[in-house]
């Protein structure tokens, strides 16, 4: 399946000459056989040679309805026959003020305003300054406030992008230790997962422990935090650490008590990817702040926003000369063809009826999970929430002894998928499924299996 024509050669060479990519190994890359695609259409990729891969991530967490939306693709074109582009600057636009009403049809009930930008790591900057000039300028803040709240309180092992703000909310030292130096002060408490914390019982413990720990800093630092930031959940790039039932609403409680802001980082967990349409929903917990990105144009062109509440907005109003506006914005927030996408991505929902077929899913690829993954030797745990799924391998599971970082073994594991016409990209050795919504039982089947063949190849199970 690993393509190794003379165009394919030709291609990969090309790349390694001038191409720097994300999250890689440079070193590594120069010898690998990557495909290099070229085309798609519902859940597949094909790369330049023909071969056809079954999406198994979603083209990194943003596809829902698979490659080459009939309806998604029609919406782009008339857009472009309109406006590709205008600033949002001074003007506005049809499709960006259509879709930030249809966001707010959809999106937890009190959150009243949209903030576009560009990509999730901007929604979460944008949503941390909001929440450190809102004490700045807010009625409803003393003097200590406007002068304290210049911290945040974030959960251990978070990933909320890598802009230096988004970094500083997350705690995922493998990819960002190296900048400490740059980041400004959060407080931190262990995320709520019993397989690493060893003892305490699943989920109850686990949930009483960790909100224990972050209300024991609310008492003591509160009055110095601007914000509590959590993936609602689930959280994605750690390693699809899930929460258990009832914790996000706890954070929510916590944040009333100590009077904090509360944000919500729904850029991997929004539109369907839990089950409902956001991971909120399912307990019914309104954020001040909530970002997403990702899924929002339906996984076609960059589009990101943060949606705010009536009273985060309305401490940002003022005369000029008060100085009271959010200087923030980028160059192609509300890009109309993106909106275009996004409204034709929401309608899809509807069309399709996704969220009520979702449930079936969800039950089908538990089932497959628990009778083929589960058994084998070298999986650890699996974590599942929705169509989000994890897969942890171990090189010991009575101990849950990690393979040695040097073994990539959640790397070995995709390599072989690959072969079988699966895409993967692994988190370490947490092997990630999360397909687009639109993936039938049987791609599932295909999914599941293939992921179980490819660790018992890799692991010698």
């Amino acid at each position: 399946m690993v393509p190794d024509t003379p165009r394919s050669r030709s291609l990969r060479r090309r790349d390694r000459r001038v191409l720097w990519h994300p999250f890689t190994q440079q070193r590594g890359w120069e010898g690998e056989e990557f495909p290099i695609f070229e085309s798609g259409g519902g859940c597949w990729l094909v790369d330049s040679d023909g071969h056809r891969y079954l999406d198994g991530i979603s083209s990194l967490w943003c596809n829902i309805f698979g490659h080459r939306v009939p309806a998604i693709d029609r919406a782009i074109r008339r857009q472009l026959d309109r406006l590709a582009h205008s600033t949002f600057l001074g003007s506005s636009h049809e499709p960006g003020i259509a879709l930030a009403e249809e966001l707010l049809r959809i999106a937890p009930r009190g959150l009243r305003r949209v903030f576009y930008s560009d990509d999730g790591s901007t929604a979460m900057e944008i949503a941390l300054k909001m929440a450190f000039q809102f004490w700045r300028q807010s009625p409803d803040a003393g003097a200590a406030d406007r002068r304290a709240r210049n911290s945040f309180l974030t959960l251990g092992e978070a990933y909320h992008g890598d802009t230096i703000g988004a970094v500083s909310a997350g705690g995922f030292d493998l990819f960002h230790a190296a900048y400490r130096p740059l980041l400004f002060r959060t407080w931190k408490v262990p995320p709520p997962l019993a397989y690493r914390t060893r003892g305490v019982s699943w989920p109850e413990g686990c949930r009483v422990a960790a909100l224990r720990a972050m209300e024991e800093v609310l008492r003591k630092h509160g009055r110095g935090i601007a914000a509590v930031v959590i993936e609602p959940l689930i959280q994605g790039a750690a390693g699809m650490l899930t929460q258990p039932p009832g914790f996000v609403r706890g954070v929510r409680r916590l944040c009333d008590r100590y009077d904090t802001l509360l944000v919500c980082d729904e850029v991997a967990t929004g539109f369907g990817r839990t089950g409902k349409m956001f991971a909120c929903d399912h307990e019914r917990v309104t954020p001040d702040l909530m970002t997403v990105a990702k899924g929002l144009t339906g996984g076609y062109l960059p589009l990101a926003a943060t949606l705010t509440t009536e009273r985060i907005y309305r401490a940002f109003l003022g005369g000029y000369e008060e100085k009271r506006t959010f200087y923030h914005g980028h160059t192609y927030t509300a890009n109309p063809l993106a909106c275009a996408a996004a409204r034709a991505t929401l309608a899809e929902f509807r069309r399709r009826g996704t969220l009520e077929r979702l449930p079936a899913l969800v039950g089908h690829l538990r089932r497959r999970l628990a009778g083929e993954i589960a058994p084998l030797r070298h999986v650890g745990e699996i974590r599942q929430c929705g169509l989000m799924v994890g897969i942890e391998l171990v090189d010991d599971r009575k101990t849950g002894r990690p393979y040695p970082f040097k073994a990539r073994m959640g790397h070995r594991v995709i390599l072989v998928a690959r072969t079988f016409g699966v895409f993967l990209r692994p988190l370490g050795d947490v092997i990630v499924l999360m397909p687009p919504l639109s993936i039938s039982k049987k791609q599932i089947d295909l999914l599941v299996g293939v992921t179980a063949e490819a660790i018992e190849e890799a692991t010698g199970d």
